[in-house]
């Protein structure tokens, strides 16, 4: 049976005009794909990758040509002076505070001038949670400078950068907030504005689900260090674990004393057998990433056919993989991750259901049937339980397979009560 035949005869016209008119979007998103890939296919040739260093190590790690190969090839196509790409960084939060708590001594301060950080860094930072193994707990201060409709408030970032700012920070994505993502052109602004009277600070990014979803990184614009997960877009949808931290040489290897310890830093560690997947899952990224933008551009353009607010909108510059789309009450966001958890390659059985998750002040409804656990390389869709119900759809390893899943989803909601 042709897969569009299962649907109601109104949704399969719809579908079809909705794949008419984001043709051209998606040439464009296969556009930065190309630009990307040959980007990465340079960064291996110049750093003649072969056969044997995609070999495991064990016990130390010492002297392993294939992960010192690994890192090189991340600060060279990020635009950066070094990088560490390691299994024992375990998501995407620990990347951020590995980095933050190299960068940070007793009585430095974090200013974050994008918002509120991201829900499980605030843990980190000590503002929720007892404070325990927390940058609060060593004496590190923190504030953060509120958006103004949705930008940045360059006047008071300038009011609130004091003597004792040591890392200024940057959040690329969205979260869980109703803001758009920061484009790379943006944070660029950012940048040059505070190099304009502070010469000094650290500049600091996090750059969890932005990887490759422009031609440039935070890093080629002004941004001095910047960390995200392996289990996101660099890892191309194959590693199953691990981090980056990327930028300037001796800001990595601050955060890399922290990953290990003083002595160490990233002369050790072993890699066991992830530098097979790290390095095919970094050279499949432009491309992964690209199905993801493309999936979620039709996303963007399928819910809003019926009236459902889309952020980004179909036609809208992309700087990252989250679609958010606002659909109004509980039950039409649990029907919708119901919906894509049934259309899942793994756990399709699994009925999500709202639930308590540690790092998060609200219940969270949670799809996620990939292949890597917490993958949001691959298709999920979560967000927490509450007004206006939105939720955010992430990842997705093919165009078919979010096409699928999002067009199911639509006829539960729309077409079946």
């Amino acid at each position: 049976m042709n897969w569009i035949n299962q649907f109601d005869e109104k949704l399969i016209t719809i579908i079809n005009n909705v794949e008419e008119k984001i043709t051209q979007k998606r040439k464009e998103i296969q556009e930065v794909a190309l630009f990307n890939q040959q980007k990465v296919l340079r960064a291996f040739q110049q750093e003649r990758v072969a056969a044997t260093d995609l070999l495991a190590s064990t016990g130390y790690g010492y002297d392993d040509i294939g992960r010192e190969k690994l890192d090189k090839i991340y600060a060279r196509s990020f635009g950066a002076e070094s990088a560490i790409v390691r299994p024992q960084i375990v998501s995407g939060t620990h990347a951020l505070a590995t980095a933050l708590f190299g960068l940070l001594k007793p009585t430095d301060e974090l200013l974050y001038i994008t918002g509120t950080p991201y829900d499980t860094l605030l843990e980190v930072i000590g503002v929720t949670g007892d404070g325990r193994g927390s940058l609060k707990e060593i004496g590190v201060g923190f504030d953060f400078v509120p958006l103004k409709d949705g930008k940045v408030n360059f006047e008071q970032v300038k009011e609130q950068i004091t003597p004792k700012t040591k890392v200024v920070a940057i959040q690329r994505s969205r979260g869980y907030a109703g803001r758009a993502s920061f484009t790379i052109e943006e944070i660029k602004e950012m940048c040059d504005f505070i190099r304009s009277f502070n010469k000094e600070v650290i500049i600091f990014a996090d750059n969890c689900y932005g990887e490759f979803s422009e031609t440039i990184e935070p890093t080629e614009v002004g941004v001095d260090l910047m960390a995200g997960s392996l289990i996101k877009n660099p890892g191309g949808g194959i590693a199953k674990t691990g981090g980056y931290i990327a930028g300037k040489t001796e800001l990595v290897e601050a955060a890399s004393y922290r990953l290990t310890t003083a002595g160490v830093g990233s002369a050790g560690g072993a890699m066991g057998s992830n530098t097979y997947d790290f390095l095919q899952g970094f050279f499949l990224s432009p491309h992964t990433v690209s199905q993801a933008i493309q999936g979620a551009i039709f996303t963007a353009a399928l819910l809003e056919e019926f009236g459902v607010e889309a952020n980004p909108k179909w036609h809208e510059k992309r700087t990252d993989l989250i679609q958010t789309i606002e659909l109004g009450t509980v039950e039409a966001m649990t029907i919708f991750c119901q919906t894509v958890q049934k259309l899942s390659p793994i756990d399709s059985n699994i009925l999500p259901i709202p639930s308590a998750m540690p790092g998060y002040e609200d219940e969270i409804l949670m799809a996620a049937g990939s292949f890597v656990e917490g993958s949001t390389m691959e298709f999920s869709c979560d967000g927490p339980v509450r007004p206006p119900y939105r939720v955010f759809l992430q990842g997705g390893l093919t165009y078919e397979h979010v096409k699928l899943a999002v067009a199911q989803a639509v006829s539960e909601i729309y077409f079946k009560g």
